[in-house]
């Protein structure tokens, strides 16, 4: 018989054997499988969240963290490891090894502000750190907080091409926004919106769900694959507002911060020289501006703050004993020795609960202040499921000792965090703090020296930006060896900063105003670790060169231009082929939890919201269509053969209740917003096109609803409404709700209507 051609073309690729007319004339091959050398080490990342740089108690407070200690203790703390001081920025540079800018990262990944900087997601020209490890030979495993994908992207719809799966994970389990609700969270396994595995009566909370799927995962596959290393990449909704804990844990707190923010300062502060955190002679920065002594606080004052201040201190100690739950779980199958585990903070404390802290963030996404009376009423909701608590600014610069200001801020209490790198197998030198300066992008370099790995030139066809980090690996056995980075550059906002060979000028910018009138501030960290002495004016030389390097890191990663917008601005502008650009919405029953992001734009806008039911019977009620949770939202609902529209002002309610009873049969079931003023209007009711009830609603949202979306036929996760229980799903039959939207906030009507 004839042999065919020893190579043929493949639909696989390449064939490397040979292929006769029968297998008696052939020879097999197969292609060689990624297998990572024996014993190479499991990667585990632990990302906590707005974690301020002294809130461990390894990094000098008393708040309970003894895994984290543990990890500390058996490991490495990086005392001047910085970050980019907000959440995705900080997420992407982490799994790129690149600066944020340069992939796209500007700020968050909910806006697209039309510059390659700004897209709000990763380019496929930095292939992330999953990826390359999957193709590697690990199996990679994520659960916890993403937000690295465009938010209006979110949905069942899709596109998926930035979700975890298609960036190299193989298993997800969390949530893709900014924040959620621990006892009602926003959960997505793998592809598709699931509902929490139980309910918060039955002791349900995000973090230990978290590392129940997280070990689950790799007990799947080290019982499968032993052999093969893995990736867990575990990022916490902790400790973000809302600070949320079980109530053992919200009590165990009580009382133990009554001294006040300034003597946990000066606390905190002596602890961290003493256990050198802090070179000695390190200041304690002044208070940041806003921030009041806390003896001249009311006593009422003092008493929410601190109230506060307790549940985020009970969220941080829950989130550490499942953090150690998962290390035990390691050290039982074995796997502890050899895994690296990194753990950080993507950025310092937050500054979003205000000056006097809050129950509410929508709030503070719309730029609203709360009623301080209204807070101390429901002191006793704080941190449970009908609270979505932040602490004031006085609690946060204490999280951020010795340093000043927060998160999104430039200085060092925005960008310096928390780092512990602990591996067993690995580290020769143990509990030791190192200084050298380094930054979130060095995580990954840091990484691929360890494991023995290249980033690729080209990934997928695509040719590949170099990684920008610099591997800290040489700190390992050299504790005092010289920084091997050489500058860094940040920009938030407008908020910019350089460091440039134990140099830092920094500029804090106020929005709005021109980007010439920032004051540049002049630091020599080597000898002013918390930047209290400031020499611009005696070294002018000094902080002109390095406002120049500024100026050269700004051109060589992307930052330009320079953008103070703010996320109220950027939420008006949805990008490109977003679900949020039409003025008609139609939602069928049984669609998927829709996200917040992508909902019908009705904010301060004209609109209408028309149910097409049939009730066969008076006994059918339910939610037609609701949005958003305990904070703010929205909910068309039918009970006790009535409609029902309610609107949650922060917390204020305005109801209007049809004046007669529904009719039997098909029907037409409509709520009207018909603007009257800015951010005000009146609410009316129709009943298949004849009215049914009005009322007025003297106030609105101008910008946002929160974080949590959409359901059609029901009202699932954290209530929109006391008025029923559970998710009230419609018992009639639902056709569908359609959303007429005005084009803008100018519109008065949705559109004209006939009474």
């Amino acid at each position: 018989m004839t042999n065919a051609s020893p190579h043929p073309p493949s639909a696989n690729g390449t064939f490397h054997g040979k292929i006769g007319t029968t297998y008696e004339e052939s020879t097999p091959w197969w292609p060689e499988q990624p297998a990572p050398p024996e014993d190479t080490p499991n990667v585990v990342v632990i990302v906590l969240d707005d974690v301020g740089f002294s809130d461990l108690g390894c990094f000098g407070s008393d708040i309970e963290t003894p895994a984290m200690d543990a990890l500390a203790t058996g490991g490495l703390r990086y005392t001047n490891f910085h970050t980019t001081t907000l959440c995705s920025p900080t997420r992407a540079s982490l799994l790129t090894g690149r600066n944020h800018h340069s992939v796209g990262m500007r700020m968050l990944s909910n806006f697209d502000t039309g510059f390659p900087s700004g897209r709000g997601r990763v380019t496929k020209a930095a292939a992330m750190l999953p990826e390359v490890l999957r193709d590697n030979g690990f199996n990679t495993m994520a659960v916890g907080k993403w937000h690295l994908a465009p938010m209006e992207q979110t949905t069942a719809s899709g596109p998926y091409t930035q979700w975890p799966l298609s960036r190299g994970f193989e298993r997800y389990y969390g949530f893709l926004e900014a924040e959620t609700d621990s006892f009602y969270p926003e959960l997505f396994y793998d592809n598709h919106a699931v509902a929490p595995p139980k309910t918060p009566e039955e002791g349900y909370h995000l973090s230990e769900d978290l590392v129940d799927r997280a070990i689950e995962f790799v007990t799947d596959q080290t019982s499968v694959t032993p052999e093969k290393p893995f990736f867990m990449y575990m990022a916490f909704g902790a400790a973000h507002a809302p600070h949320q804990a079980p109530q053992e844990y919200l009590e165990k707190y009580r009382g133990r911060f009554d001294h006040g923010w300034d003597v946990e300062r000066e606390t905190r502060h002596a602890r961290q020289i003493e256990r050198g955190i802090l070179p000695p002679g390190t200041e304690l920065a002044p208070r940041n501006p806003g921030v009041e002594p806390f003896d001249e606080l009311s006593d009422d004052e003092q008493k929410l703050s601190v109230r506060l201040q307790e549940a985020y201190a009970a969220m941080l100690d829950h989130t550490d004993h499942h953090i150690g739950r998962f290390m035990e779980f390691l050290e039982r199958i074995g796997q502890l020795e050899n895994t690296i585990t990194i753990l950080l903070s993507d950025n310092g404390a937050s500054q979003e609960g205000g000056q006097k802290g809050s129950l509410n963030p929508t709030a503070f996404q719309n730029g609203l202040s709360e009623d301080f009376d209204e807070m101390l009423a429901r002191i006793d909701e704080i941190g449970t499921t009908r609270a979505h608590a932040n602490y004031p600014w006085g609690w946060a610069q204490a999280g951020n000792t010795p340093f000043k200001r927060y998160k999104q801020n430039t200085h060092e209490g925005g960008v310096r965090c928390p780092l512990i790198v602990n591996w067993p197998r690995g580290l020769s030198r143990t509990d030791e703090n190192r200084q050298q300066f380094h930054h979130v992008s060095d995580i990954m370099p840091t990484l691929f020296e360890l494991l023995d790995l290249q980033a690729p030139e080209v990934y997928q066809g695509i040719p590949q930006m170099p990684l920008h980090g610099t591997s800290m690996a040489y700190t390992f056995d050299e504790p005092s060896a010289p920084t091997r980075k050489e500058a860094q550059y940040f920009e938030m906002f407008g908020h910019r900063a350089i460091w440039h060979d134990g140099w830092k000028a920094v500029s804090f910018h106020q929005r709005g105003s021109s980007f010439d009138d920032d004051q540049w501030e002049l630091y020599h960290h080597d000898t002013d670790f918390s930047e209290c002495n400031d020499l611009a004016e005696t070294q002018p030389e000094q902080l002109r060169k390095m406002v120049a390097r500024f100026w050269v890191e700004a051109g060589k990663y992307d930052v330009l231009p320079l953008d103070d917008n703010g996320f109220a601005l950027r939420a008006k502008i949805p990008r490109p082929g977003s679900p949020r650009r039409r003025t008609t919405f139609t939602y069928y029953p049984g669609m998927a939890h829709l996200p917040g992001a992508a909902v019908p734009p009705v904010m301060n806008r004209a609109h209408r919201i028309t149910a097409f039911v049939d009730r066969a019977a008076a006994s059918d009620e339910g939610v037609l269509v609701s949005l958003g949770n305990i904070s703010s939202g929205y909910v068309l609902y039918v009970k006790d053969n009535r409609l029902v529209y309610e609107y949650n002002f922060l917390g204020t309610r305005y109801t209007v209740t049809s004046r007669d009873e529904l009719p039997l049969g098909p029907a037409e079931l409509t709520f009207d917003f018909i603007k009257t003023g800015d951010v005000r209007g009146v609410g009316r009711l129709y009943v298949s096109g004849m009215p049914a009830g009005e009322t007025d609603m003297p106030q609105v949202l101008p910008h946002f609803f929160g974080w949590q979306g959409l359901d059609v036929g029901r009202d699932t996760l954290s209530p929109s409404s006391p008025g029923y229980d559970g998710e009230f799903a419609f018992t009639g039959k639902l056709e569908r709700v359609v959303f007429d939207v005005a084009p803008d906030e100018e519109g008065t009507e949705p559109f004209e209507r006939v009474d």
